[in-house]
């Protein structure tokens, strides 16, 4: 893929999700049924991976270590955005990066902060990601819809798009 190509992707993906902190991360369990718990997104990193804290003896991390692909699904309904991302992940025990991306907040969590022994990174490479977003506030989406139904035609998102990351 052309690097410039690569870096509008990235940059698209770090736009749609800068405001919806939260997503559904979803992981494989060990009967292949998918398994979705809410996790908060510590950064998005400038080659478009997605970094979150967790615990390292979490159920999540048991899934991960048998399946490492993920699907991150996040959603704004006040932005009409809405975001899917396949990806692979990888468990980081790196004190340096945990002291990078550590968020005091994150103490409800992990009471002993950043040296909680529990404490660990979860790296997911991003590889593809679908989004939908409208550009307009809810109201406009309204507005938009009944012009259709009035005109008699399908509604059309505005944005849509699949982005190779």
């Amino acid at each position: 893929m052309e690097q410039t190509a690569k870096e509008e992707a990235i940059k698209k993906f770090k736009e749609l999700v800068h405001d919806v902190n939260i997503c559904m991360f979803t992981t494989i369990d060990d009967h292949s049924r998918l398994f979705s718990r809410p996790m908060s997104t510590a950064k998005i990193d400038e080659d478009g991976n997605a970094w979150f804290f967790t615990n390292e003896f979490s159920e999540k991390i048991q899934e991960v270590s048998r399946d490492n692909t993920v699907y991150l699904i996040y959603s704004h309904p006040g932005k009409n955005v809405y975001v899917t991302v396949r990806g692979t992940c990888a468990v980081i025990l790196n004190k340096k990066k945990i002291d990078e991306l550590w968020n005091p907040l994150l103490k409800a969590w992990f009471p002993g902060g950043k040296d909680d022994p529990k404490l660990c990174l979860v790296k997911v490479v991003t590889e593809e990601a679908s989004y939908w977003n409208s550009n307009s506030g809810s109201m406009g989406l309204y507005f938009k819809m009944l012009k259709a139904i009035a005109n008699r035609e399908q509604y059309k998102a505005e944005d849509v798009g699949k982005l190779k990351l």
